[in-house]
């Protein structure tokens, strides 16, 4: 096994969790353009299943979490795992937005 480590991929709207230069997961998002700056909406976490049991969603959050507020960006958690993972992680309180309908409506459809 390479280095795992997540690269921010703005071009394709998501954070790529890669072993070495093999993609094993992606934290994805689509940004919102409000009056108070950029809404980042986290819709759809997944790591390969092969990774299992190794903390790495969590590491795919923590960096995605992180980048998204040293950009200055707020983060609205529509994800599940997201959504649990700041449960736990109260560092991020102060740049949380509640999801609204027009969040919503910006996600891609099923």
């Amino acid at each position: 096994m390479s280095e795992i480590h997540v690269e921010h991929r703005p071009e394709r709207s998501r954070y790529a969790l890669l072993d070495g230069e093999t993609a094993i997961g992606a934290a994805h998002y689509r940004e919102l353009e409000t009056a108070g700056g950029v809404e980042r909406v986290f819709f759809h976490t997944v790591v390969d299943e092969s990774y299992a049991g190794q903390g790495l969603a969590g590491k795919l959050a923590s960096a995605a979490l992180s980048d998204t507020v040293e950009q200055g960006h707020k983060i609205v958690p529509v994800c599940p795992y997201i959504k649990v993972y700041l449960t736990k992680h109260h560092e991020f309180d102060a740049e949380l937005v509640k999801p609204t309908p027009e969040h919503l409506a910006i996600l891609p459809k099923a």
